[in-house]
């Protein structure tokens, strides 16, 4: 069963980065990341991940992206066009969801009773672990990061000024 959740999360994973760069608008396009993330978390916990996968939705998928989509609005200060959405969406996108969701359906009841089959290696490494190492070995690229991600915030809202 998780070979089958694999092969769907990774080909959604794929799908949703090939979309990401074939979309004409930012905001589409960030869309696309947020579900290549999610997709992401979903690998993660499938490979016991459970630490890993939790900080990818709640700092990824949630954090950054909306702080991406709000970078994308202030410097996008123009008049939106509406458009009626996509014809591929339409003719591709609602039947693959039914058939993603089928899929899903007929994968979880089929192997109900093998839900509970992880095992654990020997060495499991605990959130205090993992915060130890972050906080203290990798102190120098972690507060980079974040001076780099408001670095950029500070550019976009710059760069959206209008002058007067």
């Amino acid at each position: 069963m998780h070979l089958v959740l694999f092969f769907i999360f990774g080909g959604l994973c794929v799908a949703g980065a090939l979309n990401l760069l074939l979309q004409r608008h930012p905001i589409n396009s960030a869309l696309s990341l947020i579900v290549v993330m999610s997709s992401l978390a979903v690998l993660y916990l499938l490979l016991g991940a459970e630490f890993l996968a939790a900080a990818q939705v709640i700092v990824y998928s949630g954090a950054i992206m909306v702080l991406f989509t709000f970078v994308i609005m202030l410097l996008n200060a123009g008049r939106e066009e509406r458009t009626h959405g996509s014809k591929a969406a339409y003719l591709v996108g609602f039947p693959g969801a039914a058939a993603l969701l089928a899929l899903l359906v007929y994968v979880f009841l089929s192997y109900r009773e093998q839900l509970g089959g992880v095992v654990l290696g020997e060495y499991l490494v605990t959130t205090s672990d993992l915060s130890r190492v972050l906080f203290h070995e990798l102190l120098l690229p972690f507060e980079v990061t974040s001076v780099l991600i408001l670095v950029a915030i500070l550019g976009a809202v710059a760069l959206a000024r209008k002058e007067q």
